[in-house]
């Protein structure tokens, strides 16, 4: 008899059916790390764009005046969002201001993040992760 070097069906299949099971578990657990990380990122993005309006309450004694329709990139030329599945907007008063970031795409449509002046952080609608900031 000759003696074939090589494997055969059945340790071919049993090796297949390990990295299938092994991709099922880490598939499903690697999504959620990306979803927590760009929620994270968009939390932060909306402090910093906070930390614009509070800079500008330090300097001029009130909060600037900005509509939901203005381009907060040319308002506060210091912020720029990091995260690329939220949009965000702000309406500004002189006495108050309150941020909100849009969640888009997939798994993020319909997340919305609020934060207020008064540091109220508000998280609704994300399949993962509601509740404050």
């Amino acid at each position: 008899m000759k003696n074939f070097k090589g494997f055969t069906l059945i340790e071919l299949l049993v090796g297949i059916s390990i990295v299938g099971i092994l991709a099922a578990i880490a598939v499903p657990s690697y999504s959620g790390f990306v979803f927590s990380g760009e929620l994270k990122t968009a939390q932060s993005d909306a402090k910093a764009l906070a930390l614009q309006f509070e800079n500008r309450y330090q300097r001029a004694l009130s909060y600037p005046t900005v509509t939901a329709a203005t381009v907060l990139t040319t308002t506060f030329s210091g912020w720029a969002p990091a995260s690329k599945k939220f949009t965000f907007s702000a309406v500004g008063t002189s006495t108050g201001y309150t941020i909100t970031g849009a969640g888009s795409g997939s798994g993020y449509s319909g997340c919305k993040i609020v934060l207020k002046e008064d540091g109220i952080c508000t998280i609704s609608g994300c399949s993962k992760g509601n509740g404050s900031c």
